[in-house]
Parts: structure tokens; C-alpha cells; sequence
């Protein structure tokens, strides 16, 4: 399965399958318009990029993303059966597409604060259950996930860092972790040698796959 899955740069991340799923496109090149399935985890730029929405939307392309950002979901001229507004703990099934929210959110550090009820999500493709993170810290949420792989961010300042994210992931104990949120957009956001301290300090019973390289992307 970890073949299927694409960092395209950042966080943006494509699961190629049955269904094209995507979790916040970002910096889309050409204009695929292939999404089945878009998730977004919160509206803050490097997530919510309307401009790349419109590059991997189809009319039927199937929207999940937090209830508190309905709002900017409308506002696409999304139709109202192709949206599924969500909650942390919530559970959705879309086809053959499983889903769960999990809170995302920061812990002393006033980016993401719970109260916006911004999410991460666990993605069932294939068997394998998908956790993509979104912008977080550890949590007593996250440190409750079961996964088989985890693609956490590890950048720093807006979420956890290489040696952070790698504690989450010798807690929940994936059978691979993929390190996103770093190398670009934010000059502090972290850089390649976090991607490797990151691989250093996750313990033995977890591959970790780098597939951003040291340019970002």
C-alpha cells in the first residue's frame, strides 16, 4: 500500500487505488481534475487552497473535511451530496472508503487550538488503515490510534517536531510511518535532516518510508 501513497509536497498527499483520494492538496502541478475523494483537515493556507481544489475536483469529486469549515465547503459550490462535514470521533463510509476523525489540534502552542475542532483522519484503503495527522501534536486522541501506517508532520513550530512526532509513533507502533509538514512553505518548517533525525529516533518494529525529498517535494 505505501507505494499508492504520494507526498506531493508539504502535506498534500494523494492514495492512488480504486478511488483517488486526496488530504489537502497543495501546489497541485497541471490540473488532474482525478479526485474521488478531497479531505481537509483545517483552513489555514497550506491546507485549504482553493486554487488547488479547483485543479483535482471533479463534479462528483466527494468533500470531507471539519464541520466548522461548512462554510468555505459552500462557498466552492459544492453540491450538498457530495459533502460529509465531520466531528472528531465521527465515522464515515463512502463506497468502499472508510473513515474516521481524529482530533488535530496543538498543546502549548496557540496554532491549532481544540476548540476549532480541526482533524486528522484514519482512512481505510485496501485493509490498511491510513492516519494522516493534519497539524497536531501529541495528543491523548492520536495516542489512541491504531493504524497500520501513519503519516505524521514532524516540522516543529506549527506541530510536532522530528523527536515529538517520533515518541507518537513508538506509542501507536504503525507498521510504517511517513514524515510530512516540512522542507517547504514556512522557512522554519523544518528540513530534510528533520526527516532523518525523525527515522533515527522511531524504534525497530516501524519502517519509516521518506518520500519528500531535500528540496520539499
Amino acid at each position: 500500500m505505501t507505494e499508492n501513497i504520494e507526498v506531493l509536497i508539504h502535506s498534500s498527499i494523494r492514495i492512488n487505488g480504486d478511488k483517488i483520494i486526496y488530504a489537502d492538496p497543495f501546489k497541485i502541478e497541471g490540473e488532474p481534475r482525478n479526485a474521488d475523494m478531497i479531505f481537509i483537515t483545517h483552513n489555514h493556507f497550506d491546507h485549504f487552497s482553493v486554487e488547488d481544489i479547483e485543479r483535482v475536483r471533479k463534479e462528483d469529486t466527494v468533500f470531507v473535511f471539519p464541520k466548522a469549515m461548512e462554510g468555505d465547503i459552500v462557498a466552492l459550490g459544492i453540491s450538498r451530496e457530495n459533502m460529509l462535514a465531520v466531528t472528531a470521533g465521527q465515522k464515515i463510509c463512502v463506497g468502499n472508503i472508510e473513515a474516521e476523525a481524529i482530533s488535530a489540534y496543538n498543546v502549548g502552542k496557540p496554532f491549532h487550538p481544540k476548540s476549532d475542532g480541526w482533524v486528522g483522519y484514519i482512512i481505510t484503503v485496501g485493509g490498511k488503515r491510513i492516519y494522516i495527522a493534519g497539524d497536531t501534536d501529541i495528543t491523548e486522541e492520536n495516542k489512541r490510534v491504531e493504524c497500520d501506517i501513519a503519516l505524521v508532520p514532524i516540522g516543529g513550530k506549527y506541530t510536532m517536531n522530528a523527536a515529538e512526532a517520533a515518541e507518537l509513533i513508538n506509542i501507536i507502533k504503525p507498521q510504517t510511518a511517513i514524515p510530512v509538514h516540512y522542507g517547504s512553505v514556512v522557512g522554519d518548517a523544518g528540513s530534510a535532516e528533520m526527516a532523518e533525525e525523525f527515522k533515527e529516533k522511531v524504534g525497530s518494529g516501524t519502517r519509516v518510508i521518506i518520500k519528500i525529498n531535500s528540496e520539499g517535494k
